[in-house]
């Protein structure tokens, strides 16, 4: 069967993350996104856990599902159009931060397990090494290789998977502290790792100019901090809907099973380019290079992005694309279009009126930025949205690209078709 899985969020006991991060909510929130499977995120967290636990129960394989009672409760508020069956999968995030070789190395981790048996029992071996109570995403003075070993321990079906994996400061070829390859981070245990997270401020393209990486699938997932921000990067799957089916998909990169990934335009994500975001100074590898990785207002270093890291490690050219690689679309949260169309800010009242109209109207959120046709949205009277998704679906976008921690921004209209369209009302 067909569905999209969004493998990697937080919860409401991670820091600066919603509080509306709880299960009843993400059910929700996952028929109104079209989301089929969801990680659960935080699954090292002791009070997560329990929560999990008492509100889960066993659904397909190594899948969960809201209690009946709690989800008849939540799809009352979900319009007919969105109402879908939702599946929990176990899911957390590791940082890990420790010293290798001379240097600090800070890198974040997915843990993935089939069971709340094999949760626990990384969680009390966590537990013995630092504190995993006081954040969902714990920190913890451990090696990369070390934490693999320990998910690998805890059962044959648990899977570490390093998450965004180019972001500069937390991440395995991050350029303030990560590595120049899997088997420097992992050693004899890299051929563990079978898949990467490509984050944000990387699309598959930029991660195809390493032959490194040809052995592994990349995934992508929201990463999100909020209930809103589920699926703005997914994963399309045609498998069984079970853990197993899942996995095997991934791991055996076959792209008839693991169809594609649902992305972000790269230059959206917020370390795409390099730049200093006290002075608004955004750079491109060349510039950065030329003035000698420092800041042309401040002459402080700037940090260097995923773009300028992808270039130093590659060694191919752009356009080459690895045998058995999944496929990939980039989208713009809807949200984030409509608040174009409107001219206020994506998150304006008069957004989330239309957006919950057009749920109501046509389906889910990633239905209506994939698949609704543009002769529909017009005959709803949209006929900018039906532009700006044509837009979206072809790659014509104009970008300005993120750096230093400011997102990116992407453009689908300008001004000629705000006239136009008042020059049409007219008629």
């Amino acid at each position: 069967m067909s569905f999209i899985a969004d493998l990697h969020i937080h919860s409401k006991h991670s820091r600066a993350c919603s509080r509306s991060l709880e299960p009843g909510s993400l059910h929700r929130w996952c028929q109104l996104k079209g989301i089929a499977v969801l990680g659960t995120g935080d699954l090292t967290h002791p009070a997560w856990s329990a929560e999990l636990e008492s509100t889960l129960v066993a659904a397909e394989p190594g899948l969960y599902r809201l209690r009946p009672e709690l989800e008849r409760a939540q799809d009352a508020k979900v319009p007919d159009s969105c109402r879908a069956p939702v599946r929990f999968l176990l899911e957390g995030e590791v940082s890990c931060i420790y010293k290798r070789d001379g240097r600090v190395r800070k890198v974040h981790h997915l843990v993935f397990t089939p069971s709340f048996a094999a949760a626990e029992r990384i969680r009390a071996r966590l537990g013995e090494i630092g504190n995993i109570r006081s954040d969902g995403r714990p920190i913890l003075g451990l090696d990369s290789r070390d934490l693999l070993s320990i998910v690998r321990d805890a059962d044959p079906e648990a899977y570490l998977v390093p998450a965004h994996a180019w972001t500069p400061h937390f991440a395995v070829f991050g350029s303030e502290s990560g590595f120049d390859s899997l088997e420097e981070c992992f050693g004899d245990l890299s051929r563990e790792v079978f898949a990467i997270e490509t984050g944000l401020s990387s699309d598959p393209p930029m991660n195809w100019r390493l032959s490194a990486l040809d052995r592994v699938a990349l995934i992508s997932n929201s990463d999100a901090h909020s209930p809103e921000k589920l699926g703005r990067e997914a994963n399309l799957f045609d498998c069984e809907l079970s853990y197993a089916g899942l996995f095997s998909a991934i791991r055996g990169r076959d792209p008839k099973r693991f169809l594609k990934t649902l992305e972000f335009f790269p230059e959206e994500g917020k370390y795409h380019a390099d730049g200093h975001r006290k002075c608004r100074a955004r750079l491109d590898p060349a510039e950065t290079i030329r003035r000698g990785g420092l800041c042309p207002a401040c002459g402080k270093p700037v940090t260097v992005g995923v773009l300028h890291r992808v270039e130093k490690l590659a060694d191919r050219k752009k356009g080459k694309r690895p045998a058995g690689a999944a496929d990939y679309e980039s989208l713009i949260p809807l949200k984030e279009v409509l608040g174009q169309v409107l001219r206020v800010g994506p998150g304006s009242v008069k957004v989330d009126a239309l957006y919950h109209r057009l749920l109501a109207l046509f389906g889910p959120e990633l239905r209506i930025l994939r698949e609704v046709p543009a002769a529909e949205l017009e005959r709803e009277g949209l006929p900018l949205l039906a532009l700006a998704l044509d837009r979206m679906r072809q790659g014509k976008v104009s970008l300005a690209a993120g750096y230093d921690g400011e997102y990116g921004v992407i453009s689908l209209l300008g001004e000629d078709d705000f006239t136009r369209k008042a020059q049409l009302s007219l008629l």
